[in-house]
Order: C-alpha cells, then sequence, then structure tokens
C-alpha cells in the first residue's frame, strides 16, 4: 500500500469511532492514533491544545454532552505530500446530534443540529503529530436562531458533500494526476490575486479555471455562492472592498498544498494577512487592524476545471483580532432566553 493510503487508512478506525460516537472508544481511537505530543490546532474558542487526552476533555466532552447522539460523517478523506515534504490527511463532512444541552453558552434546539468541519492531520511515522481543524461553530448559532452578528450574504444551508459522491478517495494514491490537481489550484490562485492590483475582474480569467455551474461553499456567516457570479457577488468583492491588500502579505505565512486525483486542499496557521480598512467586512467597522486568517479549503476538478470548492475560515479568530467577543455578544442578544438542558430522547419522561 502506498503511503498516502496507509495514512487515510491509519484514521479511519478514528472516522469509524466517532460515526457511533461513545466516549470510551472515541478516547483509545484518539490515543491509538495521534502522538501524546502532538500540536493541536482548534478553531477559537479552543485554540492551542497538546495531545489526544486535552483534545476530547477539551472540544469533545462538551460537544457530547450537548449532542448526546452525537455522530460524525466525512465526504472528503484525502491525502498527499506538499511542496515542504510533509505527508497530510484532510477530511470534511459534518458533526451531526440532537441538541440538548448548551454548548458553548448556545441555547439547545432540542432539534437534528449540523456543523460542517474541516480537519488536517499530519503524519510522520505512522502517527498524527499536528492537527489543524475548523469547526463551523456559528452554523450552530444560526440553526439555533443565537447568531448576534451581520446576516451572511450568501446562502447558509446544510452544505453537501461532493456531487460526484466520490470524495472519501480510494487508492493508489496517483502522483501525475495529484501533482495535476494542485498545479490547476495555484495557478489559479496566482490569476485570482491579479485583481485589483493589476486590473479589473477579467485580469484574473475566471472561466479559464472555474466550472460555469461551480459551487463555493464558504463558511457560515459568509455563505455559500453559485457561479462565479454567486462566488463574486457573495464573498469576493466583499472581502475585497474591506481587505484591498490581500494576497500582498505572504512574508509570513506558510501554505501547505496537496492534491489526491481531482481533489486539492490546502492548509496553513495562519495562510492570510490582510489589513480591514475601507468600509469594513461582515458589519464591523474598519479599524485599520492587520489581521491573520486561518482558511482550511478543499477543491474538487471536473474535466479540468474547479466544479466544487468548499473553504472553511476560522471568522471566529477574525472577529477576535478585530475587537469583537462574539460569545459575549451571544450572551447578551440571547439573555431573555432560558437556559437548560432538554430531555433526552426527546419526549420520553
Amino acid at each position: 500500500m502506498d503511503a498516502h493510503s496507509a495514512h487515510k487508512a491509519l484514521i479511519a478506525p478514528l472516522r469509524a469511532a466517532m460515526h457511533d460516537f461513545d466516549a470510551a472508544s472515541v478516547r483509545a481511537a484518539l490515543r491509538a492514533v495521534i502522538a501524546p505530543d502532538a500540536v493541536i490546532h482548534m478553531a477559537h474558542p479552543f485554540g492551542d491544545l497538546s495531545g489526544p487526552q486535552q483534545l476530547y476533555d477539551t472540544c469533545y466532552a462538551p460537544l457530547l454532552n450537548a449532542m448526546p447522539d452525537l455522530e460524525r460523517r466525512d465526504w472528503i478523506v484525502m491525502g498527499g505530500r506538499t511542496e515542504h515534504g510533509d505527508d497530510w490527511v484532510g477530511c470534511g463532512g459534518h458533526y451531526y446530534g440532537t441538541f440538548v444541552a448548551p454548548w458553548l453558552d448556545i441555547p439547545p434546539t432540542g432539534h437534528l443540529t449540523h456543523m460542517r468541519f474541516h480537519e488536517f492531520y499530519r503524519i510522520a511515522d505512522g502517527q498524527v503529530v499536528e492537527a489543524q481543524a475548523i469547526w463551523d461553530i456559528p452554523e450552530i448559532m444560526m440553526q439555533a436562531k443565537a447568531w448576534p452578528m451581520a446576516p451572511s450574504l450568501g446562502l447558509e444551508f446544510c452544505v453537501p458533500g461532493p456531487a460526484t459522491q466520490d470524495g472519501i478517495v480510494p487508492g493508489p494514491w496517483d502522483g501525475a494526476r495529484s501533482k495535476a490537481s494542485c498545479d490547476h489550484i495555484l495557478n489559479m490562485l496566482e490569476y485570482l490575486t491579479k485583481h485589483p492590483s493589476q486590473g479589473g475582474p477579467e485580469v484574473m480569467e475566471m472561466h479559464r479555471f472555474w466550472h460555469p455551474r461551480m459551487n463555493w461553499y464558504g463558511p457560515s456567516g459568509i455563505g455559500t455562492g453559485r457561479g462565479i457570479a454567486g462566488f463574486r457577488n457573495w464573498h469576493q468583492i466583499p472581502f475585497l472592498n474591506g481587505m484591498p491588500d490581500r494576497g500582498k502579505n505572504v512574508e509570513n505565512i506558510t501554505y501547505h498544498f496537496f492534491g489526491d486525483a481531482e481533489y486539492a486542499a490546502v492548509t496553513g496557521w495562519p495562510n492570510m494577512i490582510q489589513t480591514v480598512t475601507n468600509d469594513g467586512w461582515m458589519g464591523i467597522a474598519p479599524s485599520g487592524k492587520k489581521i491573520t486568517m486561518r482558511s482550511l479549503d478543499f477543491w474538487r476538478l471536473e474535466n479540468g476545471l474547479i466544479r466544487e470548492n468548499w473553504v472553511m475560515v476560522d471568522l471566529l479568530d477574525a472577529y477576535r483580532q478585530l475587537g469583537v467577543d462574539v460569545f459575549a455578544r451571544l450572551r447578551e442578544f440571547n439573555k431573555a432566553r432560558v437556559p437548560g438542558t432538554i430531555p433526552f430522547p426527546i419526549g420520553e419522561v
């Protein structure tokens, strides 16, 4: 078995344990896969953690308490080697469960709730030695009608997996196809950053790279856009209006691109640095502050063009850097709601 297929197989027991989420099984699976001193980079408010025990206690135990029937569903599992020689596996999917107890001060709904995740694992010597994960916490706030920030421009819904249903990429790993997918993305990004410094939207030559029926699945708070027009209207134009120096501050960031057949992925912690100016961004007044941003992305190519792009940005951390405490706002916004736990299973006494 090639290395990247072996690495995807390495985390398969962890994914299986989380599908039928049981505390003891998940703890054991985490210990078996993640090195005791592994560096775990989690989205805000969790921060940086160390090893499987801290990861479980800080992140999974409270989530399981809030959703006792918690389950994990992956729709992308891909792996590859970056230009730096590191081996990564990228997973995308949803955590599902009946939301019956407060989590991060988000009031429960008593209904099935979904939270998208993008989780990337760096593997060395048969263990996960580093992980980077963004959970779409604003997605849960919105389902609870507790989101205290500006409404999204794009569509908010339960983001689907690949239309081709082939995101759990099988082996053997194909080096030539994987490199071609990565090269297409890198070329696209080079053209994307030409606008606006080198001209209008035409300099991006988006029709060379993107399928006319592409979907851009942004994080909750930005939402999803359909086609090039949807991508530009609901994400790119507001993004560039608020942060026109996008793509210029690359001296202190490192990208990690890897490919697997028709899929490509990128990570970095952070992988963007830009200044919030002009008319601000996402309803926040411009501060003139330079902020870092964390993004974990997947692309799927179809007939040589990007048909789907899943993007996760740690928006809560971006708000934090701008001096906005989303969780404090959430508590104020929802202070008239009665906190507490809903009996589970629903309706039983």
